[in-house]
């Protein structure tokens, strides 16, 4: 796996992907409380790429601003992955960009169960393909990270960038 402290840093490298790719990025972001639109909007011309960020923590905010539904917040639960890619998708979908990414977790100090500890995370990264090209996706990955609320909070929103420039390479 790729160091994704290095300089430059994975935000930065991110936007240079996507403006490379004439492609652009909306999140939508639960337990990271928009820290990953926060590091994107870090680097200059981020504009060039970066739509929105939705911080959807509540299950309410996740229907009603990502479609994820009602029927997967019962069966699952919010932090889940198939919560994570109804997120990715419908941040994609609502904001009518590339690339839609998605977090949904627990980023501590309480909270967590023996199935989903705490910094149990998932991560959703959602591509849009042209039209009729049948060629959109979304994937997730479940990770888990240790340290205080803002140590997994910061963990978690680079992870996330940094999936994203897996898929964009």
């Amino acid at each position: 796996m790729r160091d994704y402290a290095d300089d430059p840093p994975v935000e930065r490298r991110v936007g240079d992907a996507l403006r490379d790719a004439d492609a652009t990025v909306a999140t939508a972001e639960s337990c990271t409380g928009g820290l990953i639109g926060s590091l994107l909007t870090d680097v200059p011309g981020s504009s060039d790429y970066f739509d929105r960020s939705v911080v959807t923590y509540s299950y309410a905010a996740k229907m009603e601003h990502v479609g994820v539904t009602r029927e997967t917040l019962d069966e699952h639960g919010a932090v889940s992955e198939p919560v994570a890619r109804q997120m990715a998708r419908g941040v994609r979908d609502v904001a009518g960009t590339t690339w839609g990414v998605a977090t949904t977790g627990i980023a501590g100090p309480t909270g967590g169960t023996e199935a989903k500890p705490v910094g149990t995370v998932f991560v959703g990264v959602a591509h849009a393909g042209e039209w009729g090209s049948g060629d959109s996706w979304a994937a997730v990955e479940r990770y888990e990270f240790d340290g205080s609320r803002t140590e997994i909070k910061e963990r978690i929103a680079r992870r996330a960038l940094a999936d994203l420039l897996d898929a964009l390479e």
